[in-house]
Order: structure tokens, then C-alpha cells, then sequence
């Protein structure tokens, strides 16, 4: 049960005094620490680790609001269950600070989504208490289900905790998840963290006693003898006591719709509420029901620190901050952001174009459609976690003459993929993809690199590919995108800020497929594809080479290509992309057309292995992406 005092913005901590009680949490250094601690020290201990949280994050940014949400959660599980015997998922992964903190983490906690650090969501590698990998939403059921019946295979006899928000809900993955699980009556357990629903006022012992009582072995069994007794009576009589039955759930929390998929369905709990969550899970560990079973358990996010219960949006993913005030770090005055630009840029386009829309998949903030929808709130649709209904919703829109603008992150649109081939691109629907987070991404590390869309569109027929130098050319390269209706049409940009150039008023409409040279020199030619080029042109001046600057992969502008290859000896491209991008396209061309033949040409890409977060100019420097790398491949 959560302290009230933390409802206030914590003090500064203090050297301890030598009559302070002695933290709990110095004792806890790995799950199997919590076993002998009474339920009301687990309910200190809660206080604990969500002060830790705060202070944690206060010094590294990052996640914060979802995980001061968890807490008690977090602790229940974890005193309860017998991790990591007993496998615990969390979908996302960026509530669980307060679950690193309980499994052996807590000294390096100081370290999160730094480099060399821990990781910002759950990863397998770095900890036998993070059995599955995430950082995308809606993993969470398909894997503990798999892990479920891996168990019942093997005969270890395990339990299968996943811990799903009510968003990550919205997405179809779950559903289809929880549909096989309910059908295949496996044990899993599924936690739904609802911090959307505001938790009412307590109404008395009478309901948490019935929430503790439809969660008991007696009550499962009695149920269950219920249910065989109902099949042998007649029709009628049989369907109004079902009715009954059900009714009877509902007015106490009862979910219907999850019993109907399958699952045993036991809630609403005060998810902050010890005094419900231990009872509950302690009766479902020792009970005897063999199907799956979901725990309604609402939340609320930024628990228990003030300044991320009133802003819990601004307060989910936080830069360092004040732990008095909540005051977040300010970055120095730069140029704007290639997001905010992109949003700008599209209000002017539908200034001028009624037929423009916005469409994102939970992330108007992060894909700039947020200010799009302020100017056209008629004309921005938000569709949810649900990046497949994203892009085939976008095709019927293009399908009547609409001009949509699908913004979703690089790494987000790969689970659209089967939408963006069958339905956009088969059928050369004039949709525009916004590809934000295109390249390196920093402390969120590899699960948000936008390292492969340039191969996994450049491989589709009908496609246009475009990647802006600075944010001058990704204004023109939407009003491009506005303008072009002969088929699909992409373009990436990266995370953070621009080059700081001046964008003009009137974007220009570029022809499709020309790129540009932007300095001519002798000997060595770089080609460059987005946002490398202010690194080209630092390489050019100690090579003094020609740069060019692409604008477009695909079509590739083949008339600049082959000037490039019969003018120099040595052709460098390099891209923010994996291999088989668009610096594959390049050598592709020069082979097929004998363009080879007294030519050197090295390609600059990503590194062919995931590379871990860090800062994101040393990933580049890590990835060989720099001015210094260019150089040393002409050397090579």
C-alpha cells in the first residue's frame, strides 16, 4: 500500500541519520530477499523503490511516469512468485525501472540508457530476470503464452506473469494472442495495467472482500462445479442462471468480455493496493485453475511523485530533472527538430491541399501529426498502437482521392510490413509514408534504430524513396510528397535537431529521381543519402572531393551516378541505413551498366550487428559513419 507522503514531490535525500530506520531495500538484492518480508514491509519497501525510481531517472532521464506506476505491482509479483523460475514479461519494457531495482540492478540502476549501461527496457542478455526482450508493444501474451506451453511441454511447472497496459491493448497482436490462449487452456497469467480508468473511491470491506473471494481456490472450484452442473440442466433454466452468474461478476468488476476470449477474468484491484494484490496473487500461485486468467488491475501512472501525477504525459519519457520541482533539464536554444519541421511543413501543404490527412499510431507527439491535428483536428486521425490498420485505413483514404500522411517511427512501420506491400503497394496507392527515427536513435538503443526501411521499401515496386540533407530540404520533400499522386512515396528523417538553415517559405517541389552535386572536387566522389552529408563535406575538405547529395534512392538519379563513376576513381556512398540499402542500389546499378570497371567504389552503411545505446554521435563514431571513416575509406 502506498505511502501517502510520497503523493508529494520528495524531498532532496539526506545523509541518514543515525536513528533513521534501516531501508528495506538495502536488504533486497534479488527477489528471493522479499520471501521473508511481512506485508507491511513490502508495502515500505514499495515506498523505497519508487523513491529510487525517481531519484534513479532524475540523474539519467528516461521513462518515468509508467514505472512509478508499477510499483507496488512490481513488488507484489516479485514476493510472490518464484522469479525467475517463474517467468515474468513485461510488454514494452519501459515500466520496468522499479524491476530492475529488485534483480540485482539496484547499484547500476544509476547507469540506465547510458553507454555501457542498462538498457531502458527489458533485455535477455542482460539479466536472467528479463526472460524476453521488448521495447514495441503487444509482445507480451503471444510470448508468455509460448513460454506457457513450453513449460507444460517440458513439465517444469512454471508460471507465466505478462504485465500488459491498457494501450498496448489497442493493438491487434493482443487479441490474437489472447484468442489461442484461451482456446489452448494453457496456465498463463496476464495482468492488465489499466492506469486510463481513475480508481473510485474504496466501497468499503464488502468489495475487496468479493474481489478476494472470486480469486480463491474455493470460489475457482465451486465455479468450475457450477459450471458442469449448468450443462445437465435444461435449456432455458441453464441460460438464466448463466446470465445470472455473469451479472453478478459484472456488478462486482467482472469482465465478460475477457471470460468470453477464454480467460478467467478476476478485477478491478487497486493496483497500488497491497492489501488487494498480494491476497490475489498469492490465491491464484496456489490455485488450481488451468486456463489462462487476467487480473484487472487499475493504476495511476506517475504514482505517488506529484509532478508526474498532473503531467503524465509530459512526465512518461523525461530528460534529467529536479526531483523538488520536476523541472526537466532545458536544452540550449537550437534548430528546431526534423519532427517539428516535418508537422510545420505539412500545415502549410494543407493550407493549400483540403484533401491532406494525418494519420500516426499512438505517437502524435513523436511524429509531429500532434501539431497537424491543432490546425486540423477534423483531419487527423490517432488510430492507436495498430500500425497495420495505420497503413491499409491510409489505403481506402488514397483509394478515394484522399493524399494521406502515414507518420509512424522507422522501426514501428516493420510491423506493417504485409499492409504496406498487399495493400499500398500492389495496388500503387499514392500514400505518404513519414519515416521519423530514421538512423541512430541514442539511449533508446537498437529497438528504435531506424536501421533496414530504406532495404524493405527499396525493394517494393512502385515506390519512391526520399531522404533530406537538412530540414530546408525535408520541407521541400514534403511539399513533394503533397504533390506527387502517381503511387507511393516515402520519406526518412532522423531523430533530434537540424543543421539550423534557413527554411524557405515556399518549399520547391523536386523532380522525382534528380539528386544534386553539391561541391565539385577531383579523384573521389561521395554520394550521400540524408543526413550524413555536413559529414561528407568535413571529409571533402582534407580529400578535396566531389559531394553529391542523392535526395532520392529509388528512383536513383542514374545520369549523376554514372558522371560520378567515368569522372573519379574511387566512388564512396554512404547512407543511415543497413546494408542492402540504398548503397546496394548504387553498386547494383554500376555492375549492370559496366561502370566498374576503373572505378573503387566503398559503401558506408550501419554495421551488420544491433549496436546498444549510447550517445547518439558516438554510435555514429561506433557505426564508422563520421568524416574520419569517409577518409579512411578512400585509403582502403
Amino acid at each position: 500500500m502506498a505511502n501517502p507522503e510520497t503523493q508529494d514531490a520528495p524531498e532532496a535525500p539526506d545523509t541518514p541519520s543515525a536513528n533513521a530506520p534501516k531501508s528495506i531495500l538495502d536488504r533486497v538484492n534479488t527477489p528471493a530477499d522479499m520471501k521473508p518480508l511481512s506485508d507491511e514491509e513490502l508495502a515500505r519497501l514499495a515506498d523505497e523503490v519508487r523513491r529510487a525510481t525517481i531519484q534513479a531517472v532524475s540523474k539519467t532521464g528516461g521513462h518515468l511516469g509508467a514505472g512509478l506506476g508499477v510499483v507496488e505491482l512490481t513488488v507484489a509479483i516479485h514476493a510472490v512468485f518464484n522469479t525467475p523460475h517463474d517467468k515474468l514479461i513485461w510488454d514494452v519494457g519501459h515500466q520496468c525501472y522499479p524491476h530492475k531495482i529488485l534483480t540485482g540492478r539496484k547499484d547500476r540502476i544509476h547507469t540506465l540508457r547510458q553507454g555501457g549501461g542498462l538498457s531502458g527496457f527489458t533485455k535477455r542478455a542482460e539479466s536472467e530476470y528479463d526472460p524476453f526482450g521488448a521495447a514495441h508493444s503487444s509482445t507480451s501474451i503471444s510470448a508468455g503464452l509460448g513460454m506457457s506451453v513450453a513449460s507444460d511441454l517440458a513439465e517444469t511447472n512454471k508460471n507465466v506473469i505478462a504485465v500488459i497496459g491498457d494501450g498496448a491493448m489497442s493493438a491487434g497482436m493482443a487479441y490474437e494472442a489472447m484468442n489461442n490462449a484461451g482456446a489452448n487452456k494453457s496456465r498463463l497469467i496476464v495482468i492488465l495495467n489499466d492506469n486510463e480508468m481513475s480508481i473510485a473511491p474504496p466501497v468499503g470491506a464488502m468489495s475487496r472482500y468479493l474481489t478476494k473471494l472470486v480469486s480463491s481456490k474455493a470460489y475457482i472450484g465451486a465455479r468450475e462445479a457450477g459450471k458442469k452442473v449448468m450443462d445437465v440442466l435444461p435449456s432455458p433454466i441453464r441460460h438464466a442462471a448463466k446470465r445470472a452468474e455473469e451479472g453478478a461478476r459484472i456488478a462486482i468488476g467482472g469482465g465478460s468480455f475477457f471470460e468470453e476470449m477464454g480467460f478467467y477474468y478476476i478485477g478491478p484491484v487497486d493496483g497500488h493496493n497491497l492489501d488487494q494484490l498480494l491476497p490475489v496473487l498469492r490465491n491464484i500461485r496456489d490455485g488450481e485453475h488451468d486456463g489462462p486468467i487476467l487480473i484487472h488491475a487499475l493504476t495511476q501512472k506517475g504514482k505517488g511523485y506529484l509532478p508526474a501525477e498532473n503531467s503524465p504525459s509530459k512526465m512518461h519519457g523525461v530528460k534529467k530533472f529536479d526531483v523538488i520541482t520536476g523541472e526537466q533539464a532545458k536544452s540550449k536554444p537550437g534548430a528546431p527538430s526534423y519532427t517539428k519541421v516535418f508537422g510545420q511543413s505539412l500545415i502549410k501543404c494543407a493550407q493549400a491541399d483540403e484533401k491532406i490527412v494525418g494519420i500516426t499510431a499512438a505517437m502524435p507527439d513523436g511524429t509531429g501529426i500532434d501539431l497537424f491535428g491543432y490546425e486540423f483536428p477534423e483531419r487527423t486521425f490517432d488510430v492507436g498502437i495498430a500500425e497495420q490498420h495505420a497503413v491499409t485505413f491510409a489505403s481506402g483514404l488514397a483509394a478515394e482521392g484522399f493524399k494521406p500522411f502515414v507518420a509512424i517511427y522507422s522501426t514501428f512501420l516493420q510491423r506493417a510490413y504485409d499492409q504496406v506491400v498487399h495493400d499500398v503497394a500492389i495496388q500503387n496507392l499514392p500514400v505518404r509514408f513519414m519515416i521519423d527515427r530514421a538512423g541512430l536513435v541514442g539511449a533508446d538503443g537498437c529497438t528504435h534504430a531506424g536501421s533496414f526501411d530504406i532495404a524493405y521499401l527499396g525493394c517494393l515496386p512502385n515506390f519512391v524513396l526520399m531522404a533530406p540533407s537538412d530540414e530546408a530540404e525535408l520541407a521541400s520533400m514534403v511539399a513533394t510528397a503533397a504533390a506527387y499522386d502517381d503511387g507511393p512515396i516515402a520519406l526518412r528523417y532522423p531523430r533530434g535537431e537540424g543543421t539550423g538553415v534557413e527554411i524557405p517559405d515556399t518549399p520547391e517541389i523536386l523532380e522525382i529521381g534528380k539528386g544534386r552535386i553539391i561541391r565539385e572536387g577531383k579523384d573521389v566522389a561521395i554520394l550521400s543519402y540524408g543526413t550524413r552529408l555536413e559529414e561528407c563535406m568535413k571529409a571533402a575538405e582534407q580529400l578535396n572531393a566531389t559531394v553529391a547529395d542523392a535526395r532520392f534512392a529509388k528512383p536513383l538519379d542514374e545520369a549523376l551516378i554514372r558522371d560520378l563513376a567515368k569522372n573519379h576513381k574511387t566512388l564512396i556512398t554512404i547512407e543511415e541505413g543497413a546494408r542492402g540499402g540504398f548503397g546496394a542500389f548504387v553498386l547494383d546499378y554500376l555492375a549492370n551498366n559496366d561502370l566498374m570497371k576503373n572505378l573503387k567504389v566503398r559503401t558506408l552503411t550501419l554495421p551488420d550487428h544491433f549496436q546498444d545505446h549510447n550517445d547518439p554521435a558516438k554510435q555514429y563514431e561506433e557505426a564508422g559513419l563520421t568524416a574520419k571513416d569517409i577518409v579512411k575509406k578512400t585509403m582502403i
